[in-house]
């Protein structure tokens, strides 16, 4: 198998867009008086997040690239390089992106490293840029290790994850409202994505799509967004802070104090990493489903209505 097989770096590529974009919708909502909201706290916040994911790719990504041509080296398989392989590849990719996402909202450990991208309680394009500087540690790299045995070459791998977050990044804002019937059906759309950010009841642990959302429906994370109910941004408790650091590390660190908790199993140690975020063993903390119950009790005419169904 050849190695020597390169292709752009298209995230690095796209950066001038993501600004001009920025500018273009920060311009329209100053014009339109809607659209969404920018504080300017909260949006250096997430270009700081950004910019330090993308240091964090730099000193780290020797290690992800490592395990990646590692898999290559045993693998028998190479499906070569064609159009067609690619395009095969991002589907692929994509529906591994939808599984890496969904266990970044059910499991402790992987949601400590994905809660900073769901932080602010501003929903527009610079928080498309509020991304991890732990993702590394997770060990997720290996979701995709299924791709690299089956013959997708790891360059490709990563070009091709590159293109799903170039997607991703115009979905993040509330100045575009909903987009065709047919498009809205097959790919993830701003409406979409907002419902994912959402921490009303109704929109917890839905929409995990990256490019298709087709996967969500699927597998049964479907939650449209209903014209009656705008999605609230952020977490179910939120930081009330700017402060990249504590944006970063605040899950790692209440993780950690958890789990160092003296008194506790094993078991009850490993699920305070590895159970949803809310799980605690004495059950004073609610996960996705208390929640919802908890709003049910209280509004029983939601029941059976999208997100309570």
């Amino acid at each position: 198998m050849s190695e020597q097989i390169t292709y752009p770096d298209v995230v690095a590529l796209a950066v001038p867009m993501f600004i001009a974009a920025i500018l273009i919708e920060l311009a329209w909502i100053g014009i339109k008086h809607r659209g969404g909201r920018y504080e300017t706290r909260d949006a250096l916040t997430s270009l700081v997040m950004g910019a330090g994911n993308v240091a964090s790719g730099i000193v780290l990504g020797f290690i992800t690239w490592g395990v990646f041509m590692a898999l290559w080296a045993i693998t028998p398989l190479d499906l070569g390089t064609s159009l067609w392989v690619v395009l095969l590849c991002f589907v692929l990719d994509d529906l591994r992106y939808y599984w890496v996402h969904r266990f970044g909202h059910r499991i402790r450990w992987v949601w400590a490293s994905h809660v900073n991208h769901h932080s602010s309680q501003h929903y527009n394009l610079t928080t498309a840029l509020r991304q991890t500087w732990t993702g590394t540690f997770t060990f997720m790299m290996v979701v995709r290790a299924p791709l690299i045995l089956l013959g997708f070459h790891p360059a490709m791998v990563l070009f091709v994850g590159g293109l799903n977050l170039i997607y991703q990044f115009w979905i993040h804002t509330e100045a575009i409202g909903r987009m065709p019937r047919w498009f809205e059906a097959v790919m993830n759309t701003p409406s979409h994505h907002r419902v994912h950010h959402g921490r009303n009841a109704r929109y917890l642990d839905a929409n995990y799509a990256g490019v298709f959302i087709i996967w969500d429906k699927l597998f049964g994370t479907y939650v449209p967004e209903l014209d009656e109910e705008k999605p609230q941004y952020g977490i179910v408790h939120n930081l009330g802070t700017f402060n990249p650091l504590r944006v970063a590390f605040h899950e790692w660190i209440a993780l950690f104090r958890d789990v160092l908790r003296p008194g506790l199993s094993l078991r009850q140690r490993l699920a305070y990493a590895f159970a949803p975020p809310g799980w605690s063993h004495d059950g004073s903390r609610e996960m996705t489903p208390e929640i919802k119950a908890r709003h049910l009790a209280t509004h029983p005419e939601d029941r059976g209505t999208p997100g309570f169904d």
